[in-house]
């Protein structure tokens, strides 16, 4: 009596087949930011406490056409910070730094009176705005504006300052500003989840 033998290959090819095309579908975003086109990132992926490090210059001012004009010696900027987003839109911060060497506003315990709003994007682009608000040692209406890309299965974020600027007057050698003066910065974040015990 012979025995036939039936090949399961070719129905564990199509079931393969099958689950990749399902994953490659969910994978597509439709670029609103609420993870509703099952894209890689939403809102949702930022939620918890983020440690960020952050260090660069603060190079002169800008002026309304976006032109640099330098101070004569560039200021360092390192910082570190706590932010905790709610995982739809919004998070909490709390920083305390040094400028050239010197306390940032003359303070050195965190500072948390800060408010944030951030996007997210499906293809884990985004944004961060960070607003300092009345009550602490950074003068209410400083602002720092971020690109983001979340990295590490949303565990990381990096991120560049594009915007940051300062409710005061501020000069230059050449440029003065009266209020409300943008200026231009050579900045960049790194923020890791915290992890507790190894969970997020």
């Amino acid at each position: 009596m012979k025995t036939r033998h039936i090949s399961v290959w070719p129905a564990v090819a199509v079931a393969l087949l099958s689950l990749s095309g399902t994953a490659q579908a969910g994978g597509r975003g439709d670029g609103d930011g609420d993870g509703g086109g099952g894209g890689l990132c939403s809102k949702a992926t930022l939620k918890g406490p983020y440690g960020f490090i952050g260090h660069g210059e603060i190079l002169g001012l800008l002026d309304s056409t976006n032109t640099l004009h330098p101070f004569t010696t560039p200021l360092i900027y390192d910082d570190v910070a706590l932010v905790t987003f709610d995982g739809n839109g919004g998070f909490k911060r709390t920083d305390v730094g040094n400028i050239n060497g010197v306390p940032k506003a003359g303070s050195t315990t965190f500072n948390p009176h800060q408010t944030g709003t951030y996007t997210v994007n499906s293809d884990c682009t985004g944004t961060m705005s960070v607003r300092y608000t009345a009550g602490g040692p950074v003068a209410a209406g400083v602002a720092t504006d971020l690109n983001i890309v979340i990295t590490s299965d949303g565990t990381q974020i990096e991120s560049v300052v594009y915007r940051a600027s300062v409710p005061t007057a501020s000069s230059t050698p050449d440029y003065s500003c009266p209020m409300n003066c943008v200026q231009g910065v050579q900045e960049h974040f790194e923020g890791k989840k915290v992890l507790v015990y190894g969970f997020r």
